[in-house]
């Protein structure tokens, strides 16, 4: 009788199965009075600008259509709007798209890239992808980044190192000063990429200028996205500004059409719409110094957020304040035994955050808060 031989399955990369999952930001729950509100992803609160809905639904017609691989008129517009040359400015993905094509280009296997932790959870992911080390640096008591023992874990097998301002989670930014003294130390073959994700919310004159640092430093690139401020996460669009040799290795290993014909013309109409653009993130910047303000008159001591969100530093009861969240309605983002994120933006959501807050401390030791 013969049996039925063992089911072999495809060999993968050993790196796949190490590699920790990203967790997207969880649907709103539902609370009392049907309250629900999604606060766990960053996202805009905003629709879409007028006249970049307008541009999107008459792209509708043509998405039997390749878009342009080169995005020529969205690197154009970007080089007019930042002033840098347009050879430096590479569209992709969103941010992570491009940030994945820079370990692409510049990292193997035995490489090291040091970051800092936590901050964006894709980093140790694309990090792993790639076959390089990750060497995450802990954050300062106040949630901020440690140049000095981020410079000090640089090694001669250190090929990238990423600087988040104003860091994700937690909020803070990067001062200029402090990233000058920062590079200064790096090896000037090290390559070091400004992830300003969030730089639109930032009010801090005392805050560093990525593109100053690029413009300043051959081994400097920037990192920026359409995602938050500009408020299209849905379309997947961001861009590197690097120069000219890291800008076409990151052309060389991008994915091919990677950037949708409507992503393209909806960045460009957005860049177009800056006054409105700003409106609506001067908004956002209110309520979260409103937010912010209140947290501390509750009795919270949580880092300075530049970006459109807080972070509340509770450790090990993190689960304990993302399950009172959802009881009314919220879902935020919660990190292990460090903390919990909550986007700001939508005033109704943030007061019943503020509430549940205030209840949460009452029952908690100031003490352990920050």
């Amino acid at each position: 009788m013969s049996s039925t031989p063992p089911q072999q399955s495809p060999r993968l990369r050993a790196a796949v199965g190490a590699l920790p999952g990203y967790l997207p930001g969880r649907p709103a729950p539902v609370g009392p009075g049907g309250a629900s509100y999604k606060i766990s992803s960053n996202e805009n609160p905003y629709p879409p600008l007028p006249a970049v809905l307008e541009v999107v639904q008459r792209a509708a017609a043509e998405l039997n259509r390749y878009p342009d691989m080169g995005s020529a008129d969205l690197v154009a517009a970007l080089a007019e709007h930042l002033d840098v040359p347009a050879a430096r400015v590479v569209p992709g993905t969103g941010s992570v798209g491009v940030l994945g094509s820079v370990l692409q280009a510049v990292c193997e296997a035995g490489d090291e890239v040091v970051f800092a932790w936590r901050s964006f959870e894709a980093y140790p992911i694309v990090v792993g992808l790639s076959g390089a080390t990750p060497v995450p640096v802990p954050l300062d008591a106040a949630g901020r980044h440690d140049l000095g023992a981020m410079a000090d874990a640089i090694t001669e097998r250190t090929r990238l190192v990423l600087v988040c301002t104003p860091n994700n989670p937690t909020g803070p930014v990067v001062g200029a000063q402090e990233l000058e003294a920062f590079l200064a130390r790096v090896p000037r073959d090290v390559l070091v990429v400004v992830d300003e994700a969030y730089l639109e919310f930032v009010r801090d004159p005392t805050a560093a200028d990525g593109l100053a640092a690029h413009r300043a430093h051959p081994n400097v690139m920037v990192l920026r996205t359409f995602s938050k401020a500009h408020g299209l996460a849905g379309l997947r669009v961001g861009y590197a500004v690097a120069h000219e040799p890291v800008a076409e290795a990151l052309r060389r290993t991008a994915v091919p059409f990677g950037v949708s014909g409507i992503a393209q013309l909806a960045a460009v109409a957005s860049l177009q719409q800056a006054d409105a653009l700003l409106e609506r993130v001067d908004a956002i910047v209110d309520e979260r110094e409103r937010v912010a303000a209140e947290l501390a008159r509750q009795g919270w001591r949580i880092p300075r957020s530049e970006a459109n969100f807080v972070y509340l530093p509770v450790g090990s009861s993190t689960p304990d304040l993302v399950a009172a969240c959802a009881e009314a309605g919220l879902s935020v983002r919660g990190y292990g035994g460090d903390g919990v994120r909550a986007t700001v933006g939508d005033a109704a959501a943030d007061d019943v955050l503020l509430e549940v807050c205030g209840t949460f401390l009452r029952t908690w030791s100031p003490d352990r808060v920050g």
